[in-house]
Order: C-alpha cells, then structure tokens, then sequence
C-alpha cells in the first residue's frame, strides 16, 4: 500500500530541520527571527499581506558563473559550472556594515531544492528552474551547454528561481530554503513521496477541476512550444535577411570606387547597409532573454501537472480507502446474518470443513467492528486532508495564474515593442540611404 500522503498542516510549515551552523550576520540578523516566527503564523493569511516578505529583508542575486572541474560521484572527472549566490541584507542597522553571504552552488543543487519543495508543499505551483540545456535555438545559437552565452542567459534564469520562491507567500518561510542560501553544507533529505508524485493512478471519481488543469497545462505547453519553435525560425530567416544586406554594403563600397560624383553617396550608402546586416546579432541576443521567459511558462505547466498528480494520489488513496473499508462492512454482515452475498476463499473452506463455533464468529465480527471504526476514522481523515489539499492548492492556483497573466502579457508587449523598434531602424538605414543617394 502506498505512503499516505503527508499531513497539510505539516506540509504548510517550514521543514523541521535544525540549522547545521550559525548563519553570517548579514542574512542572520535580517531575516533570523522572522524566519523562525512565520512558521508559526496562520498559513491562510491573506497573500498580498505576505509577498514579497524575503524580499523586503534582503536582496538575493546570482553574480557569477564559473567553469570547475571535479570528480562525480562514480569517481569520474567531469566539467560543471557552479553559480554564485549572494545574499544582502537591505535594512542598515546604525553603527553596523552591511554584511553579505556567499556561496557557491551547481545546478544539481537547485534541482535538489526544487525536489524538496515539490515533496513537501505538494498543493504548491513550485517555481521550475531554467533548462539545463539549450532547447528551441535557432541554428546559429551554440546549444552547447558550457556555451558562454547560455550558462550567462542560465545564470539569469537561476537567480528568478530564487527570487521567485523569496517572494511566494509560503516557500519563503522554508527552513530548508534558509539554510540553501546561507549554509554551505545543505543537504536533501530524499522521500519516498517524490516517486510518487511521478506515478500514475487511475481514479474512479477524477475532480473535473484538476482534470481541466490537467489539460490546460499540456495546451499551454503545446502553445508555447509551438510558439518557441515559430520564433527559432523566424530568427534564422531574419539573420539570412539582415547579413544579406551586408552584400548591399560591399557592392556599393566596390561601385563607389568607379564612380566620382556618385562615389561618396554610395560609400556612405554601404556604409550604412554595414551598420544594419551587424545590428541583428545584438537584436537576436535581446531576443533570447523574451524566449527565456516564454520558457520559463513552458516549464511552469509540468508544476501544475505535479500539483494534478498529487491530488490524483491522494484520491486514489481515499478511493482505496473507502473500498477496503466497504469490503469490512460487508464481512461483518455476512458473519453476522450467516449468509454469504459474494464468492470468498473463507465461503469455500466453510463449506467444506464445517461452520465455525459462535466463539470463533463472535471474536471474528469483534475484529472486524475494530478494524471498521479504525477505517471509518482513516477515512473522515482523508476527506478533511483531502478538502485542505483542494483549497490550499486552488489558493496557490489562484496566485500562480494572476502571476502568469501579468508576466506574459509584459513579455509579449515588450517583445513586440522591440519588433517595432527594430523595423523603426530598418526604415531609418533605409531613409539614411536615401538621402545619400539623394546626394549623388
């Protein structure tokens, strides 16, 4: 039988684990006591009272990526990048320097806190992390993932992950993320529950509500893959486009050199072509950082299909519960009624080795009442750990769609607003030539 999943009471408090050392005083003295007393605060507060609550203590970034070599844990040498992570805290005590904590973390470590969250606030949208290697590039875009430009655009990436679990109303409060950021020796204490957060189930009674979520996330991952493929393509025809008119450049360079009253006005012409066929290598790059957010949303639709499973689990579980608790009810009957409504292994035996004594019936309805009341107890805890698990997680639904709709709408308009612009500076190279030509 499957682990029964956690208590939610449990699940909305930071992870009882006791600091491994002291903490510096910059990050200490910020957040210490207030990360200790939210714990014990009501989760059901109200969420905008609470966003942003690490935030407002300290400021956290990812500064630099570095390139290291080590060994595995098969003893194997390998190439990795670890990221430094800087924690500030933003309130200035009289007398006192600002400290800053640092320490330095690979990208199997973020997945390990990512892992702990999704175990123990599984009602939660946890934040996903950037990709570990390049997908949707366009052809002239490395997707080597040591690739300087992707381990800086990663880096980027890393340091959202983080802002985005300081500034949730509940993640923010974790132990556990505490001792992520300030102590270098974290660790990860592995659970069961992971492996089934991945596992499938077939419920009888699916809530339509998580159904529809269900579907919703794999359109959304659909849409923006479909979306991330369209742009890639778009880039690579853009850049063929724009280093074309790097010919423009040279054959009116190579014209000018003929000509006399027309020289100077064609010069400057290519000139100008020159200026426009380089310009689409920083404009593809800007590019990039708008593909990185679309991501980050394609990413986010396999964390509410985790929130889907979780509940999927917990009602498979109080299903199982209820049946095996219908089987009990309906042996005790039978025990009681002496008669048999189903075939049964103890009906087979019984008939061919005779009744059992009134003692033994009795002792055996006394087990069955027992373990009936246990069930009916089990079950009443399900159903009210169930309804806490919905309402709790619709809450976080709730946050994470008010919280999607203002990101993409953002990325969408400032990704056209570049478009604009950049068609703005086609017309002017264009203008600019013509003026020159004009000249000639």
């Amino acid at each position: 039988m499957e682990q029964a999943p956690p208590d939610p009471e449990r699940q909305l408090q930071p992870a009882p684990l006791e600091p491994l050392g002291c903490p510096d005083a910059g990050l200490g003295a910020a957040v210490g006591k207030e990360a200790a007393g939210a714990g014990e605060e009501d989760s059901g507060v109200d969420t905008m009272t609470h966003n942003n609550f690490w935030l407002k203590k300290i400021e956290i970034s990812v500064s630099e990526a570095e390139k290291r070599t080590g060994r595995n844990a098969m003893n194997m040498q390998e190439t990795y990048t670890a990221y430094l992570i800087e924690t500030r805290s933003v309130e200035h005590t009289d007398g006192q320097s600002v400290l800053t904590d640092s320490l330095w973390r690979r990208y199997s470590e973020f997945e390990l806190l990512r892992n702990y969250l999704l175990v123990y606030y599984p009602h939660i949208v946890v934040p996903p992390l950037p990709e570990k290697r390049a997908e949707f590039v366009w052809h002239k875009l490395s997707a080597d993932n040591m690739d300087p430009d992707f381990v800086e655009r990663r880096r980027i990436g890393l340091e959202n992950f983080l802002l985005r679990i300081a500034s949730h109303p509940i993640l923010c409060r974790d132990k556990i993320f505490y001792l992520f950021l300030t102590q270098v020796f974290f660790f990860y204490l592995a659970d069961s529950r992971l492996k089934a957060l991945n596992a499938t189930f077939r419920v009888k009674n699916p809530d339509k509500r998580f159904t529809d979520l269900k579907h919703y996330s794999d359109e959304l991952q659909s849409v923006i893959s479909h979306l991330l493929r369209v742009r890639a393509r778009v880039a690579d025809r853009l850049y063929g486009v724009y280093k074309v008119h790097g010919n423009y450049g040279r054959v009116f360079s190579e014209w000018s050199a003929i000509e006399k009253e027309m020289g100077d006005g064609l010069q400057s012409a290519g000139h100008h072509m020159d200026v426009y066929a380089s310009s689409i290598d920083d404009i593809l790059e800007d590019e990039e950082h708008y593909a990185d957010q679309l991501k980050e949303y394609l990413f986010y639709a396999e964390a509410l299909r985790a929130v889907c499973r979780k509940h999927e689990l917990m009602q498979y579980d109080l299903e199982m519960a209820a049946q095996d608790l219908a089987s009990k009810k309906q042996q005790c009957e039978e025990l009681a009624t002496g008669t048999v409504r189903t075939f049964s292994l103890k009906g087979m035996t019984t008939k061919l080795f005779g009744q059992e004594t009134p003692e033994q019936r009795e002792a055996r309805i006394k087990v069955l009442e027992e373990q009936i009341n246990e069930g009916e107890q089990q079950l009443k805890s399900k159903n009210l750990e169930g309804r806490e698990f919905v309402k709790n997680a619709w809450a976080d639904i709730e946050r994470f769609k008010e919280q999607k709709n203002r990101d993409l709408k953002e990325a969408l308009i400032s990704y056209a607003v570049m478009q604009i612009s950049m068609c703005k500076k086609g017309i002017q190279v264009w203008t600019n030539a013509k003026e020159c030509f004009s000249k000639m």
